[in-house]
């Protein structure tokens, strides 16, 4: 069991990169924060009501992987919608301008890498012609988060404490960076040579989600965040995919989050 355990958060780590330990740091410290925080405060009680809160969020991405380049590779190469999900980590800043509405700016960087061969040719030796597809994506995005009922309330004039499970729905405009690359062997279609070879399209393009979740608070100043976001957007196909029709940029996004409310005046 202690073996499965090792290899399997090995892998793990190795998807979400050097960043997904930088938040499983702050998850650590979240965890020990709200009896810390309650143990100062009691009973879950800030002296203000917060005027912001910044957390980290890890996600799981699911790209609707729609447009012709991705048809095409899925077409030629053994891989399906499937292969392009990958991890999520990110960061949110909100500020609140209402007791219901919050104002928050959210970036998220997420990659997918795969192994594939082609489907219908080997080479000469009647091996498998091999390469790797990695689709890299960076957002930010802007937006407002609608609470279906107060967050909290206030006790006497110096207290404020916080409600449970506070529901929200949004909505965000924003731009997204994307790579897809795939690098390895290719079959010229003319000739029926096998060469190596670096296929690219990158660029960046707007975007806009619309989203719902759920805040729950576990200490005075710390909350859980669960979300589920889609995103819409397209970007053009350029580089070595020229003639392909816009890259899909649109999909689902799974979110857990962990947070920390606070106040200006660092209260």
């Amino acid at each position: 069991m202690t073996r499965r355990f090792i290899h399997d958060f090995t892998r793990t780590a190795r998807q979400i990169g050097s960043a997904g330990f930088v938040g499983a740091a702050l998850i650590g410290g979240a965890v020990l924060l709200p009896g810390q925080a309650w143990a100062q405060g009691g009973s879950g009680f800030l002296f203000d009501p917060p005027r912001a809160s910044i957390g980290a969020k890890f996600s799981y991405s699911v790209p609707s992987a729609g447009s012709d380049i991705f048809g095409f590779a899925r077409e030629q190469f053994t891989l399906d919608g499937g292969d392009f999900r990958s991890p999520q980590v990110g960061g949110e800043f909100a500020v609140r301008v209402t007791e219901r509405l919050d104002l928050a700016a959210d970036l998220g960087w997420t990659r997918s890498r795969q192994r594939s061969e082609y489907r219908d040719w080997v080479d000469l030796d009647g091996l498998p012609i091999e390469q790797d597809t990695t689709f890299e994506r960076t957002s930010l995005t802007l937006g407002a988060k609608y609470y279906l009922k107060d967050r909290g309330r206030r006790i006497g004039q110096f207290a404020w404490v916080p409600n449970g499970v506070a529901p929200y729905v949004g909505a965000g405009v924003g731009v997204m960076w994307h790579d897809l690359v795939q690098s390895g062997d290719f079959v010229d279609i003319h000739t029926y040579d096998v060469y190596s070879d670096r296929l690219q399209t990158t660029g960046v393009a707007p975007i806009a989600d619309v989203r719902a979740g759920a805040d729950i608070p576990v200490g005075r100043a710390v909350f859980l965040t669960g979300e589920a976001r889609y995103n819409f957007g397209s970007g053009p196909s350029r580089g070595d995919y020229v003639g392909f029709g816009d890259t899909d940029l649109s999909g689902l996004t799974l979110t857990f989050g962990i947070s920390f409310r606070f106040s200006f005046d660092g209260r």
